[in-house]
């Protein structure tokens, strides 16, 4: 048999070594440690504490008025001013009820809410600029020259009135949700619920919930009672059933006089939230906050 040529062998052929470049450069950038967060300066002295009450406002007309439901554009600036001084943010219903409130160390929540959509709470002027005259437009200039106070607030609307420009709702709703508020519900008539059968409940909320869905609101949503009265039922303020659909709510508002337990507190029922009106006279803002400022009351505050 014919010897097998040396030229031909079956050995795998050698392959040469891969000819290794220069590593890549690694930028100086890459090789950083991550930037930690900026450190929040505190904004009171007030040591934390979780376990404090929160003040929940209560704002109805702003305009010039008398009793309980007025307070005056200078009253509501001065509200500002003094609640910022004080080391308030605000937050939502939600964001207390959530106990999500995104504070800085020493600040304490306050939640602002404005029944009734009453046209002096938000207005826009014929070229589409904010009223400034309105509780809206003080507030934007109070939030442009404090970023940290920016316009986050629960308004209790009313679906046939809605601040009094019906071809501007929209409008308005989408800007309050950039700024970060939300819609909750006070019933389409506003009545006491208390005369009303359980059906005439049900359509009084129910009928609220779907216009505020239809202007984009998420349920479920917070229900602000009328004059603060409950339903002879009050199971139908945690959920029912009308028109063969299931409608639920997060909460229920009162009305006056006190402060709200810290979120998450046993003391908490949601069917009965306390809320404070904007008022100088008895148990209103101004009387909470003195009893505040003299370290009477002790309020929430964020580590």
């Amino acid at each position: 048999m014919a010897g097998i040529s040396a030229g031909c062998s079956n050995a795998p052929e050698a392959v040469a070594p891969e000819a290794k470049g220069p590593a890549p450069a690694v930028s100086a950038e890459a090789t950083k440690p991550p930037t930690p967060p900026p450190v929040l300066a505190r904004v009171s002295n007030r040591p934390a504490n979780e376990k404090g009450s929160v003040l929940i406002l209560e704002y109805h007309h702003i305009n010039q008025g008398k009793g309980d439901m007025f307070r005056t554009p200078e009253q509501f600036a001065n509200d500002l001013e003094r609640l910022y001084k004080m080391g308030f943010r605000p937050v939502t219903v939600s964001q207390y009820l959530d106990n999500k409130m995104d504070l800085a160390p020493g600040a304490s929540p306050v939640v602002m809410t404005f029944d009734d959509s009453n046209p002096s709470q938000f207005q826009l002027l014929k070229d589409d600029s904010i009223d400034p005259s309105s509780g809206i437009g003080i507030w934007k200039a109070f939030a442009d020259k404090h970023p940290d106070f920016p316009i986050r607030a629960t308004f209790y609307v009313l679906p046939d009135v809605m601040w009094g420009q019906p071809a501007l709702v929209e409008k308005k709703v989408a800007m309050l949700r950039e700024w970060g508020s939300e819609l909750g519900n006070h019933t389409v008539t506003h009545p006491q619920l208390k005369r009303l059968s359980d059906e005439q409940v049900k359509k009084e909320l129910a009928g609220a919930i779907d216009h505020l869905e239809k202007l984009g609101e998420k349920s479920p949503v917070s229900l602000a009672l009328p004059f603060g009265i409950s339903p002879k039922n009050k199971a139908l303020l945690q959920s029912f059933t009308y028109g063969g659909k299931k409608y639920e709510m997060k909460a229920a508002m009162l009305v006056g006089a006190d402060p709200a337990p810290a979120p998450g507190s046993e003391k908490l029922n949601r069917y009965r939230i306390p809320r404070i009106q904007a008022y100088p006279g008895p148990s209103g803002s101004d009387y909470w906050l003195g009893l505040v400022e003299k370290g009477q009351l002790k309020v929430y505050v964020a580590k």
